[in-house]
């Protein structure tokens, strides 16, 4: 994090202050005589002041000017008319023309710098071309001098784009700084979702990067949890049959030849017990993993299927499912086969023989609702919200199972995006219904239902 601190601090800085030495520089080259001018003491308002001496006080008062000011800035003055002719003597030296030509025929070196100025009267609107000469040597001692002011500015400007680079390279380290303590603690599984509450109040793209942390870690805190407890029940569940299975070994290790006939099939039906747990617990696990693209879901021919399953396994069980409107209903079918498979084997367990099973599908407004409902004695309602939890058995429950249809089946909508609504039916008996989002639900003549 530090290297990227001061890289992030140094390209700021770099850019900001190449780009503006740049553009001093490249206007000072530009414009160096307009620099001169405007800035250097022996030329700087000289042509104003002249101009109003010279139509004020006469030729005289202006030549005396010009005479004392090269006595004081030894800047050498020209003034000429509008025609080119001199109109005072000025104060050049003699042959100064003459020793210009010679040294732009040979080499082009002047002892001086020359510079020209053009300045209209506002009194007569005469024009006045200025010529100055000024020493290389007082130019050169000017430039010294003057660069106090451009370089002191550039100092000021370097100091304050440091403290705006340095504020810029804080406002993004510092927040990358504390989702890399997030991540750490995450990791840790010591993650507190208040820990980038306040980053996450910036309308920014930290402030959406943490958000969405904050939503992921508040998830996987909730998985790792769910796994967890998971881990626990799974342990105490697998403790009694496995219990079981070690006091008939032992009772068969010292049974007589007829009692072991009695025991093996114990052993068997707590074998199958095992099996089934395990495959449950497999089924649950399998939830969490990605299950590939969506597909269409043909509801109609799920709960045939759903009727077949059924008749096997309790013959005397009427199932009556009907699908009462067309539903464009997209998903994993496999997935909601088993919750639904889940939800039914509970109700077969607890419907009394005579009374059918219904199986509906139907649509309310955005979403599908499929449900199973049984003629059973239902379910004391204080304890409907805990149905959906792993290993929970109502008190009183006898029959058989351990508890994870229900969970698997909460699984399996929250994972198309939907949710298991759990109740007693007013009429009597209890209503699993899962509801889920679909793209559209067309009202149609009802398919035809089951047997």
């Amino acid at each position: 994090m530090r290297s990227l601190f001061w890289r992030i601090l140094a390209t700021f800085w770099l850019a900001i202050a190449l780009a503006a030495g740049l553009a001093v520089l490249l206007g000072h080259a530009l414009n160096q005589d307009t620099w001169i001018i405007n800035r250097h003491p022996g030329v700087k308002d000289l042509s104003k002041i002249w101009t109003q001496v010279y139509e004020h006080q006469g030729p005289i008062a202006a030549q005396f000017l010009l005479e004392r000011h090269r006595s004081r800035f030894h800047v050498d003055v020209q003034v000429l008319a509008e025609n080119g002719q001199p109109i005072i003597r000025g104060t050049f030296p003699p042959r100064a023309a003459a020793f210009e030509a010679r040294q732009e025929n040979r080499d082009g070196r002047l002892p001086w710098r020359r510079l020209t100025v053009d300045y209209t009267s506002p009194l007569s609107g005469e024009t006045y071309l200025f010529i100055y000469r000024i020493p290389n040597s007082e130019l050169q001692a000017w430039h010294r001098g003057s660069l106090f002011w451009p370089l002191s500015a550039i100092g000021i400007a370097l100091v304050v784009l440091t403290g705006f680079s340095l504020l810029l390279t804080l406002s993004i380290t510092r927040p990358l700084d504390r989702l890399r303590g997030a991540v750490h603690d995450l990791g840790q599984t010591t993650y507190q979702q208040n820990s980038l509450a306040r980053l996450a109040t910036r309308r920014d793209e930290l402030g959406v990067l943490a958000s969405d942390f904050n939503r992921m870690g508040a998830r996987l805190q909730s998985l790792i949890s769910s796994q967890r407890q998971l881990l626990r029940d799974v342990s105490h569940e697998l403790r009694s049959p496995l219990a079981r299975l070690r006091i008939a070994i032992a009772l068969a290790e010292r049974a007589t030849p007829s009692e072991r006939e009695v025991i093996w099939p114990r052993l068997a039906k707590e074998c199958d017990r095992l099996e089934a747990l395990i495959s449950e617990i497999l089924e649950l696990a399998r939830l969490d993993a990605e299950p590939g693209a969506a597909s269409p879901v043909d509801l109609a021919a799920m709960f045939a299927q759903l009727e077949e399953n059924a008749r096997i396994v309790s013959p005397n069980q009427h199932i009556d499912w009907r699908v009462e409107t067309a539903i464009d209903l997209r998903g994993w079918p496999d997935m909601l086969e088993r919750a639904l498979d889940n939800l039914l084997r509970n109700a077969l367990r607890f419907n009394p023989e005579g009374q059918p099973i219904e199986l509906r599908a139907s649509a309310d407004e955005d979403w599908a609702v499929l449900s199973i409902r049984d003629h059973g004695p239902g379910v004391d309602e204080a304890h409907l919200t805990q149905l959906s939890e792993p290993f929970f058995r109502a008190p009183g429950q006898t029959t058989a199972g351990h508890g994870l249809g229900l969970a698997i089946a909460r699984r399996a909508a929250e994972r198309h995006g939907g949710e298991l609504l759990l109740g007693n039916h007013p009429d009597g008996g209890f209503v699993a219904s899962i509801r889920l989002p679909l793209r559209a639900a067309v009202a149609k003549t009802p398919l035809p239902a089951g047997d």
